[in-house]
């Protein structure tokens, strides 16, 4: 192993946190900082052009390609997990909806025992992260580092009958889902800047690449955080086939994600004692909320077959692949430069509740023929066709993801027991008889020919949820592994992000949130990120 460099600052991650923690650090030149990123740059032209990730998905040199254990909930299937390992971690190959959450959320997270974290505290760093299309005003930023895009006008014509179906409905249209609410429905904005994807690596990394005191490792697999009694003073790593340590005279700073970092721990002897033990690995601390409180967001969709064009007439067909590729390529625009979840919105299926239980999505494409699971946006299908899709935005429903083995290359056990709450179901069984409410109005009508999938013969309750079971999966939303909490028996980090019971160490990605929000996680990721650069600079002033 070589001997061991000096940092003040380590980061395990390169991700949406992990970005911009490196470039907030390292903006004082007094901070020495290294950035270590288990895959390599992100300089690649599908994780630049927006549609792209339909073939990020399934590259493992950019993406871990977890699958998960069997989920009785989804009667016995695995699901595929597609994390990000590459310079911008997942937001280098999602796709690219921008989603701050529900006020609610955060009120939630505060009133879990977490000070400093409801709406109110939580906004400024919203504000201070993005640099919205439309300016600055009293919900939005306009100069932050992350360009965030209004591209309604850019959408498919189709996305208009979505949104009047939803109005029909008696849903509010929306313009902007990440203002003064969340509620109604409308065209999702994108993390995209003059037609390229505007990941967190190129919103914070680059800008901040040349900075003399920060060290980007690329390719560099981290086996365990050292300590010294219960102090992170270091870390081990693989790198071009050798073992190298680093070590950190402030404090190191997990943003491996939501998988990643609870096996980071667990490998370094921070976790469960019997999961611990079972894999051979000789306990550091005992935390036995590490790898628990797993959350994540479940999604199912419906075909529909159109009666006018769809983007599947666009990109299907040889010649429209090569003409929408030469349109990219020559101007940055085009459906390649956005992503297929074009419209959509959060609404309630029923009265009551404080908040929407239903995300709903819009896509002008289809891939009926496509494995399920599998998303092959440039090789749509021959005719036209749109999908209608839904996410349930609360979730009770918890899982687990642990090690099996001290080997750092084994991926982890990953136990999502998707849908073990009844809740789950009736927000799911009521929301695909929303999709059928909305294929029913006629400013959908107007636009479709028949139900595809799963098609008018499933229509009892008990059959429609069967459906669900059988076809449901995840919308690659896991977070809550290192659960943010006071209390050290059921959280892993406290209301500052440092791991309870430990010195120098804190875990600053989504593995934090105490509950997982309402819609896409990225941008509140992102937030995380921000707000734990303050908490450290503050501290170590």
């Amino acid at each position: 192993m070589s001997k061991g460099s000096s940092y003040d600052y380590i980061i395990i991650g390169a991700g949406s946190a992990g970005c911009v923690l490196a470039n907030r650090l390292s903006a004082d030149a007094n901070h020495s900082v290294l950035l270590l990123e288990a895959g390599p740059s992100d300089k690649r032209f599908y994780v630049q052009m927006p549609i792209g990730y339909g073939k990020t998905f399934y590259q493992s040199k950019v993406n871990w390609m977890y699958t998960s254990n069997a989920n009785a909930g989804l009667n016995g299937r695995t699901s595929y997990w597609p994390r990000g390992k590459t310079l911008g971690g997942s937001s280098s190959i999602n796709a690219m909806v921008y989603v701050r959450g529900h006020k609610q959320d955060f009120e939630d997270w505060q009133s879990a025992g977490n000070p400093g974290w409801s709406y109110d505290n939580v906004l400024p760093y919203f504000k201070r992260m993005e640099s919205w299309q439309h300016g600055a005003d009293e919900f939005r930023g306009g100069d932050g580092p992350l360009n965030v895009s209004d591209v309604s006008a850019k959408l498919h014509p189709l996305c208009k009958h979505f949104v009047a179906a939803g109005e029909a409905l008696g849903f509010d249209y929306n313009a902007d889902m990440n203002g003064v609410k969340q509620e109604g429905v409308g065209y999702y904005q994108l993390t995209t800047h003059q037609g390229q994807r505007m990941s967190a690596a190129r919103a914070y990394l680059k800008p901040a690449r040349k900075r003399p005191n920060l060290t980007i490792v690329c390719n560099a697999s981290v086996a365990r955080i050292v300590f010294e009694g219960k102090r992170a003073i270091g870390v081990e790593y693989q790198h071009k086939h050798k073992y190298h340590r680093a070590n950190a005279t402030k404090e190191i700073i997990l943003s491996a994600g939501a998988v990643n970092s609870p096996q980071l721990l667990q490998l370094s002897g921070i976790g469960p004692s019997h999961v611990l033990q079972k894999a051979g690995v000789e306990q550091v601390h005992e935390s036995p909320a590490v790898g628990q409180h797993l959350q994540d967001h479940i999604s199912h969709s419906y075909f529909y077959r159109a009666s006018q064009p769809t983007l599947n007439q666009q990109l299907q067909p040889w010649w429209g692949k090569l003409w929408q590729g030469f349109r990219y390529v020559l101007t940055r625009s085009g459906p390649l430069s956005l992503s297929i979840n074009q419209a959509g919105g959060f609404v309630h299926t029923r009265e009551g509740l404080d908040r929407p239980n239903i995300q709903l999505y819009f896509s002008p494409l289809s891939y009926t023929k496509a494995p399920l699971g599998e998303r092959p946006m440039m090789n749509p299908d021959p005719f036209p066709a749109y999908v209608l899709g839904i996410s349930n935005c609360r979730v009770q429903s918890e899982g687990e993801i642990n090690i099996t083995s001290n080997d750092p290359s084994k991926a982890p056990a990953i136990e999502p027991n998707y849908l073990t709450h009844e809740d789950e179901i009736q927000d799911l069984l009521e929301g695909v008889k929303l999709i059928r409410k909305l294929a029913e109005t006629s400013q959908l009508q107007a636009i479709t020919l028949d139900e595809m999938r799963p098609g008018l013969g499933c229509k009892t309750d008990a059959q429609l949820i069967e459906d669900i079971r059988n076809n449901a999966d995840t919308v690659f939303h896991p977070c809550g592994t290192c659960r943010m909490g006071p209390d050290p028996k059921d959280n892993v980090v406290n209301n500052e992000l440092k791991v309870h019971g430990l010195v120098g160490l804190r875990v600053v990605d989504a593995s934090i949130f105490p509950n997982v929000i309402c819609g896409n996680i990225n941008a509140a990721t992102i937030m995380v990120g921000e707000k734990a650069a303050d908490l450290i600079l503050t501290e170590h002033k």
